[in-house]
């Protein structure tokens, strides 16, 4: 069958050159040139008078300056009603698979996670890092192709809590980039959830990929909103964990003043009682001791010592891996600022061969910059 293309053209009452004119408009809007009037009048002359191949550009420019489709403009035939059948079948089988989330699988997801957290504060980020990581995953998926409703809000507060893990597993390894993918992950889905508990702690957290890049002014501004956006809605002991956050980070800055305050601040609201609603959240006075000394180590306060040490003592040995590394090589700091060099190097040590074992790229290059000064 012949194309249609001279009725077409009669039937909007078009002269040739007006023809040209919109093909020559059609293709500046897509940057291409066509040739010269005679040669392009020569084709539209064998495409309408002699039912010539219209090639694919010009099929599309035709179809585009007539408002028509290549099937009403007869330059391709109409799939036959078997076609027809054959493709919209072939689309079916192409439609997404819809998850089904209930409780129980919410709650299998979630023992998971807690599964994997212990284990990351045990042996490091780097022995359990791809298994957090395809964990992610797995959630992102269940939650990308579920329906609205109560259980794909509750899976999506367990991807944030996942993530925010695996970003900070990649913080410790050195792997900056993942580190700030997975908070972004941790961050939307807290939003989906309509957590804003989840939301400020991804947020806060992510603060520290900044701060690892000596971008402590940025580190503080992030921290500072995650805070105040959070007020006094989410528990107490996140609350006190912000504070502590936003006190390193201006303690990064030098801010001495402000970042004692901070940490007062955090002392001040947190609870005397672990919060089980927040398992994500490892913070107690003996970890906030911990915190402090490592921010008046930042400072260059001989006073560190006394916090860390305390921190150490009630710190089970073996229990908190990654923790204890830091730990150490705070006093590591604090014990060289005091000029006790082989303190320090004592210290040092410990931490670099606890670095090596849990995998922690991030405490080594603290580790490798103390012995280096």
């Amino acid at each position: 069958m012949g194309n249609r293309l001279a009725l077409v053209r009669a039937e909007r009452g078009w002269k040739q050159s007006q023809l040209l004119h919109a093909l020559r408009t059609a293709a500046s809007r897509r940057n291409e040139a066509l040739p010269k009037d005679e040669s392009l009048r020569r084709r539209i002359a064998v495409w309408e008078n002699q039912g010539g191949s219209v090639g694919d550009f010009y099929r599309e420019l035709l179809c585009e300056v007539y408002g028509l489709s290549a099937i009403e403009l007869g330059l391709v035939d109409a799939p036959s009603p078997l076609e027809a059948v054959e493709r919209y079948a072939s689309e079916l089988g192409e439609r997404p698979t819809f998850t089904k989330l209930d409780g129980g699988l919410v709650a299998l997801l979630r023992g998971q996670t807690q599964s994997i957290r212990m284990l990351d504060r045990r042996l490091g980020g780097a022995s359990v890092y791809r298994q957090t990581a395809a964990h992610v995953e797995n959630i992102e998926h269940l939650v990308h192709y579920a329906l609205p409703g109560a259980h794909r809000e509750a899976a999506a507060e367990e991807l944030g809590q996942a993530a925010a893990l695996a970003g900070w597993q990649a913080l410790d390894m050195g792997k900056l980039d993942d580190a700030w993918r997975m908070h972004e992950i941790a961050t939307a889905a807290a939003r989906e959830s309509n957590g804003l508990a989840g939301l400020s702690y991804a947020r806060a957290q992510q603060a520290y990929v900044l701060l690892d890049t000596g971008q402590a002014t940025e580190a503080l501004a992030l921290i500072s909103d995650a805070r105040l956006v959070a007020g006094t809605s989410v528990p107490t002991s996140l609350r006190a964990w912000l504070h502590a956050a936003e006190g390193e980070a201006l303690a990064a800055l030098g801010e001495r003043d402000a970042a004692l305050r901070a940490l007062d601040d955090s002392a001040a609201v947190l609870p005397n009682s672990v919060e089980s609603d927040l398992p994500y959240l490892m913070l107690d006075a003996a970890h906030l001791s911990r915190w402090r000394g490592h921010c008046l180590a930042r400072l260059g306060e001989k006073a560190a010592i006394d916090d860390l040490s305390s921190a150490l003592a009630a710190m089970g040995e073996g229990q908190y891996g990654r923790a204890e590394v830091g730990l150490r090589v705070d006093l590591a700091i604090a014990h060289q600022q005091r000029g006790e060099s082989a303190e320090a190097r004592a210290q040092a040590r410990l931490a670099a061969d606890l670095a090596g074992r849990a995998g922690s790229e991030r405490q080594r290059r603290r580790i490798a910059e103390l012995l280096s000064a």
